[in-house]
Order: C-alpha cells, then structure tokens, then sequence
C-alpha cells in the first residue's frame, strides 16, 4: 500500500506542476493554498478528491492521477488526442528521452554515491523518472503515428558550411 500512495503522491504533484502550480491550482480547483499545498507535499498523507482530479487532469490534458489508478488495477488507459500523437516529431521525442535519461542517471548516482538513499533523494529520482515516462510515451505515440501512416522519412537533412 505505501508504494501505491507514494505513486499516487508523486502523481498528484506532477499533475500540480503540469496546471501551472500550487496556486493556478488553488484558483482552478477552489480549494486552500495550504490544502493544495499538502497534496503537493510527499510526506503529508493529504489526497486529492476525485473532482478536483477530474478538473485538473482536464485543464492540463493528461490523466496522471487517473493512469496510476488504472495501473494499480492492471488497466491502462488510452490516450484519445491523436492530434497530439501525429504533432510529436520522433526526432524531438528521441533526443527529450535521451535528455531525460541522463538527468535519471545522474540523480540516481547522486543519491547512491553514499551508500544511502534518502526519502528527499528517491523523491528526485521519482521526479526524474516520471519525465522519462512523459519522453516515453511521447515517442511512442510519433511511432504509432509513423506505423498508422505507413512509415515516414526521418527529416534528416545535411547542411552545407557555405
């Protein structure tokens, strides 16, 4: 059970973020700065309810909170913007995920350098980790994108130093 709330924790804060914030959220959701503020906050057990989930995960168009209840259950949930799907270039999508790779990397040989992690320090790599998720699903879609369409070319193009 603690490492379904510690997704669900880690979901609602990315789902804060993605809405501009603990007090754009504040304005969207019409709760308290500091009731916001504790479903921001990993070691406050605070949940959100479920309309405030419903309207958020509207505002920013993803449903993260939403995807870690389906997961828990052995679900997934399909993405319907397939406008999105065909936007993602692959080339785009590829260097964000290798970018995010490296941060994961990085926080993780930070954290283990001791010999030790830390509450605070698992929470960076979650953070970290939750980017490659997004840079994962992001090249996914512009790949389903390419199979749907029947291949693509790949837009690499030399350029000439005159």
């Amino acid at each position: 059970m603690d490492a379904f709330l510690y997704r669900i924790k880690a979901a609602q804060r990315d789902l804060i973020e993605r809405c501009g914030g603990i007090m754009r959220v504040v304005e969207k959701a019409g709760f308290s700065k500091s009731e916001v503020g504790r479903w921001n906050n990993s070691s406050e057990p605070d949940l959100m309810p479920i309309g405030a989930i419903a309207v958020l995960e509207r505002d920013c168009g993803q449903a993260l909170v939403t995807a870690v209840l389906a997961e828990t259950n052995g679900r997934r949930l399909s993405d319907p913007d397939e406008e999105r799907k065909a936007e993602v270039c692959v080339l785009n999508s590829h260097a964000e995920l290798m970018r995010q790779s490296a941060e994961l990397a990085h926080s993780i040989a930070v954290a283990i350098a001791d010999g030790q992690v830390s509450p605070s320090e698992a929470q960076t790599i979650d953070r970290a980790a939750s980017g490659i998720q997004k840079g994962l699903s992001d090249l996914r879609a512009s790949l389903a994108t390419i199979k749907a369409r029947g291949g693509a070319r790949a837009g690499l193009s030399l350029v000439s130093g005159d």
